[in-house]
This record gives structure tokens, sequence and C-alpha cells, in this order.
């Protein structure tokens, strides 16, 4: 496997700019808002952020569990897991090794990684009609995966390119979507953006073929930028725009702003 070079990366930088100018509008309204108070505002903020929190944990346990037992145990995980991100946020600890995918893979699959401790899968998985890479290569495609992200300056494109990749190489035995997810968000929330999220079985089945589609034209013709790989990067800049949009609304409801 061929990993995606993150040179080939190419979103127009006025999109960026556009979704950071309205990220920060929020961050500028605190700031400057003169119809209330910035701790009111501030207030709000938290609340909202808080809220688009709990719904992440929701939303992406109902994409991933089949019963109501599966729901309340990934559901605590989940919960356990943001907690754990959002701490190391505070800490002001970025994401950017491979112990922390082991640190959330222990959290979020506590009973997987207690049979593989550590360890990535030792076994060939399939996604689709695609077979992921061998186990023997798992450790050196993960390692250059980290290289390729330092590449990368803008933090949107590199939370984008991690989710991505990562899930090509499904390195772990089990819950690699989980893990990619949270490890997305953390890059997300560590640069001051909203964490987010598929918000229901419509978009999870758009969201699979993208990424489907994407992994079959790099399998075919590795080395180049497709207009499949684009597709999925701009559908996760949309769910970026998306919880900014939710952020704007909470504060508005809230008479804050």
């Amino acid at each position: 496997m061929i990993l995606l070079d993150p040179k080939l990366v190419n979103i127009k930088e006025s999109l960026l700019f556009d979704i950071d100018n309205k990220a920060r509008s929020i961050f500028r309204a605190i700031t400057f808002c003169k119809k209330t108070s910035s701790k009111s505002l501030l207030d709000a903020f938290i609340n909202s952020t808080n809220s688009l929190t709990q719904l992440l944990s929701i939303k992406n346990a109902q994409m991933e569990a089949e019963t109501e037992e599966d729901l309340i145990e990934y559901q605590a995980n989940l919960n356990k897991t943001i907690l754990f991100v959002i701490g190391e946020i505070k800490n002001e600890i970025p994401f950017e090794s491979q112990v922390q995918l082991f640190q959330i893979f222990r959290l979020i699959s506590p009973q997987s990684h207690q049979k593989h401790p550590n360890k990535y899968r030792n076994t060939l998985v399939q996604i689709g009609r695609l077979i992921c890479p061998d186990p023997n290569q798992l450790n050196g495609l993960v390692s250059q995966l980290f290289v390729n992200l330092k590449q990368l300056k803008h933090p949107l494109l590199k939370a984008i390119y991690l989710h991505h990749e990562l899930i090509r190489i499904h390195p772990f035995v089990d819950g690699n979507g989980r893990i990619v997810r949270i490890a997305k968000n953390w890059i997300l929330m560590y640069n001051l953006y909203p964490p987010i999220f598929i918000k229901d079985e419509a978009e999870k089945i758009e969201y699979i073929r993208s990424l489907s589609e994407s992994f079959e034209k790099m399998y075919d013709k590795p080395g180049l930028w497709h207009k499949e790989t684009e597709r999925f990067f701009m559908e996760e800049l949309n769910r970026v725009l998306l919880s900014i949009d939710y952020i704007h609304d909470k504060l508005k409801e809230s008479g804050s702003y």
C-alpha cells in the first residue's frame, strides 16, 4: 500500500479561509460582543460545545451499536474516551503519536485491547472488495502516516487526512472507525474547531460510499489525487461547517449573541 502523498492534497485555500473565518467569528463575538457580558457569552459557548460533544457521543454510538446493550456499553466507553481527550487538550497535549492511538484503543475497545494489548492486528482484513495491508506492514505504514501528518500545516486537512489514511490502513483488530473519529476530533478540538460526527443513517451510507470509492481509485491508480478523494475531504469540511453553525445557533437561542 502507498500512502497518499500529503503534497497532493488539493483543497482551495479560500475555502479553508472561509471556514476559519466563520469559526473565529465565535471567539470574536465572545471577546467583543456589546449586547451582553463576555462571561454570559462564554458560558453559552461552553454549554453549546458540551451539548455538541454529548451529541457526538450519542450519534457515534448509534452508528456503531447493533443492540441496546451494545449501545449502552459503547456509549459509556465513548464518554470515557472523550473525557480523556478533553483532559489532554486542557493540558495542551496535541495528537501526534502512535502511543496516543493505543490510548484511544484501550479506552474505546477495552475488551479487544485486553486480547491484543498495545498491538496492531495480526490477521488480514477486508474493506468492501479491498484487502487492507498485511499485518507486517502496519507499523511502518502508521509510522509513515505520522511523518506525513507533519507535512500538512492546516489542522483541518491534517484531521481529514488522518481519517482517510488510517481507515485505509485499518491497523487495529477492532474499533478502527471509532478510534479514527476520536483522533480526528482530538486534532480539531485542540485547534479550536468543534467536533464533527455523522448525523444519521443516510449520511453514514454516503460516508461509507465516499471512502470506498476513494480507496478503490487509489488502489487502481496510487500516487494520484482523485476527485473521489477530494469529495471525501469536502464532505468532512462540510461537517465542520455544520458543527460551527450548530454552535452559532445555540448562542443565538441563548439570547447572548
